[in-house]
């Protein structure tokens, strides 16, 4: 008789830690902004207001700043750090890399399924567009990126993605403002979804190139426009 392996301490398995809970709701704010850049926070003050104890405040910060959204300075004010052009640069380039190699892949393995799964989404993104909706937008975006990944094949190299493309984040949202951003994103995912179903894999790579280094054209007015947000180096470092 086969005998049963004798296992070690184990931790139950958990739903969504406080920590996690934590992270997720400042992560948020931060990315959309609606913690600007320079705000001060306090643990203390967001323990209150989520109605939680201080540590898994303390552990979000922690996470958040080894993302480089927070600046933990010791004895002094916690703050929402400001938007380093060298880092959305490096995160663009990152990025581009792989989803080009996605597209060839794409072009190579997408059948009728797949752009059928991508309709809705597609269709929600143009709600989002004429409601002048930006938040859902972007979360829409991320999601049409993350579904090309998986219909590729790779959709493992999401978390490779999201994991560098952060510090992109709050510079795309703020790119969204006024509806302009969104429409022109809008139609960078129709012409990369146009040159996929022609089956044309260099169309779909040129398609893919433009969209996500539309970025590097923008970065520089949205510097001017919103410049208390920005690090004070220089843009061409």
């Amino acid at each position: 008789m086969t005998e049963s392996a004798i296992l070690g301490p184990l931790e139950p398995v958990a739903r969504a830690s406080v920590t996690d809970q934590v992270f997720e709701a400042l992560h948020a704010q931060v990315l959309s902004l609606a913690l600007p850049p320079g705000t001060k926070l306090s643990e203390s003050d967001v323990a209150k207001q989520l109605g939680v104890s201080r540590q898994p405040v303390r552990d979000a910060f922690y996470r958040l700043s080894k993302l480089g959204f927070l600046l933990i300075q010791p004895q002094k004010a916690t703050l929402v750090s400001k938007i380093h052009t060298q880092d959305v640069r490096r995160a663009r380039f990152i990025r581009t890399a792989i989803e080009v190699d996605v597209m060839r892949l794409a072009a190579d393995r997408f059948g009728p399924e797949d752009f059928e799964r991508l309709e809705p989404n597609l269709a929600a993104q143009a709600d989002a567009v004429e409601n002048g909706d930006r938040t859902e937008f972007h979360r829409l975006d991320d999601l049409f990126h993350q579904m090309l990944c998986e219909s590729a094949g790779v959709g493992y190299v999401w978390d490779v993605i999201r994991e560098n493309k952060a510090h992109t984040d709050r510079v795309r949202y703020l790119s969204l403002a006024g509806g302009g951003g969104s429409q022109l994103a809008y139609n960078d995912h129709c012409a990369v979804i146009h040159a996929l179903k022609q089956g044309d894999a260099g169309g779909a790579v040129m398609a893919m190139r433009k969209h996500l280094g539309t970025i590097e054209g923008i970065i520089q007015q949205l510097r001017e426009d919103n410049h208390s947000w920005f690090s004070e180096e220089e843009l061409g470092a």
